[in-house]
């Protein structure tokens, strides 16, 4: 099949390869030139702008967007849209919130323009071991692309999940899950590592691997980080950003009164990792010292009662 594939970064790039590697025909756009040069390289083509992708491919078209979400993507495809004929199926690939992507269906069946939002899995590995799919939408539309997510993904990798916007509300709720995941990795392992044993971290996590219950493709990433950065981690700084979907999650879980405290819990952790001096830690020292007489520390860390 012949695709335009809007945003050439790092996910972007790779299904470029990975499409080429396997048959297909791509034609790219990104606004950096450089991303452009790197998928003509691959085998792509590469287009100077959206009217000139959208000019070099054959009714009934196909474009994928993969840029970030949010303002980027709402304007992706607003400029888009103009420039697509009835009968042609625009796909929102990244991770837009799932309201987004249900208005964003509304406008292109206005014009008659088949709209699938595609959660997409995989990271910097998908070049290697394929793309997680979570595809919403029109049925007719997810039949035709079909040979291009059978390439994208892994055997069983794709699943058409339902209407319009529930890839991207499936991806969220996959999305935040992962947090909760991550944050259970996160505490455990500092406990080991705060023990009187003098444990290799590389060790727990890859011996893990072999018949515990906890087991995971995350448990050998890490793995794989305590080989590359050390025991101690030391060259990593302790940020841990988010990308929105944690936050979405927990407003919809609100919404709808579902509790969900490891994944709220989660996503506050990652707050608090963005917060180098906690003014409310100050807070409840100096309360204790008020009630209680309980010692307080200067900066540095020494007890101090006085202070």
């Amino acid at each position: 099949m012949r695709l335009g594939l809007v945003g050439l970064g790092r996910m972007g790039g790779n299904m470029v390869r990975r499409l080429v590697e396997r048959g297909h025909e791509v034609v790219g756009f990104d606004l950096d030139g450089d991303n452009v040069e790197k998928a003509i390289r691959a085998g792509a083509s590469g287009a100077g702008s959206l009217a000139e992708l959208v000019e070099a491919l054959d009714a009934p078209r196909a474009v994928w967007v993969m840029v970030p979400h949010g303002d980027p993507t709402r304007k992706t495809v607003e400029e888009l849209l103009p420039l697509m004929d009835e009968g042609d199926v625009l796909v929102d690939g990244g991770n837009s919130h799932f309201p987004d992507s249900v208005a964003h269906a509304g406008a292109c069946r206005e014009k008659g323009v088949h709209f699938l939002d595609v959660g997409v899995s995989g990271g910097v590995w998908g070049l290697e071991v394929g793309y997680c799919m979570m595809i919403g939408g029109p049925d007719q539309a997810v039949k035709r692309l079909d040979p291009l997510f059978r390439a994208l993904a892994p055997e069983d990798g794709y699943a058409h999940v339902g209407g319009s916007g529930a890839g991207h509300f499936v991806k969220m709720v996959h999305n935040a899950i992962e947090y909760a995941m991550l944050q259970a990795l996160g505490e455990g392992f500092e406990c080991l590592n705060a023990s009187d044993f003098d444990l290799d971290l590389k060790q727990v996590a890859d011996v893990w691997q072999h018949g515990s219950v906890i087991r995971s493709w995350l448990l050998e990433l890490l793995g794989n980080a305590f080989d590359q950065e050390g025991n101690s981690l030391a060259s990593i700084g302790p940020w841990v950003d988010d990308s929105g979907t944690g936050r979405w999650t927990v407003d919809f879980a609100l919404d709808k009164a579902v509790p969900v405290p490891a994944i709220a819990q989660a996503l506050f952790q990652r707050f608090d990792s963005r917060i180098e001096e906690r003014f409310a830690y100050r807070t409840i020292a100096a309360l204790r010292k008020q009630f209680g007489g309980h010692a307080v520390r200067k900066g540095g860390g020494k007890e101090n009662e006085d202070e």
